[in-house]
């Protein structure tokens, strides 16, 4: 079992960056960031495995990056050139064991999800 405590989110204006946090109670195969706008499907955002291979999705590519420090059981995601299009409550999600399947951007396999922070930018 792992409990993820997320922090970081809040309001800027496009072309705005934003860090956000994720801590976990104990060390994870695999993290990915989440998000889901109002009337939208949750879709994954960008992920990082426990030895830092990394998958982003396509809309996210070269404006979001991903890391982790493993000794504080961290993820974080490092939001720059926001667009409104961005604007959406973000989760944190862990795998504690590969046996799932890869770590990417599929939220079934995940079982452990922090509680969400809101993002938003304005145009």
């Amino acid at each position: 079992q792992v409990q993820l405590m997320q922090s970081g989110g809040g309001s800027v204006p496009a072309g705005g960056s934003l860090r956000l946090s994720c801590v976990g109670s104990g060390p994870t195969y695999c993290m990915t960031w989440f998000r889901q706008g109002p009337g939208k499907k949750r879709e994954g955002v960008a992920a990082m495995d426990s030895v830092g291979l990394n998958t982003y999705r396509d809309s996210v590519e070269g404006r979001f990056t991903i890391s982790r420090d493993n000794a504080k059981n961290a993820l974080y995601l490092q939001m720059n050139n926001l667009q409104p299009e961005d604007t959406a409550m973000y989760y944190c999600a862990a795998q504690l064991s590969r046996r799932r399947g890869t770590c990417g951007l599929d939220p079934a396999p995940f079982d452990y999800w922090g509680q969400g922070t809101q993002v938003t930018v304005s145009s």
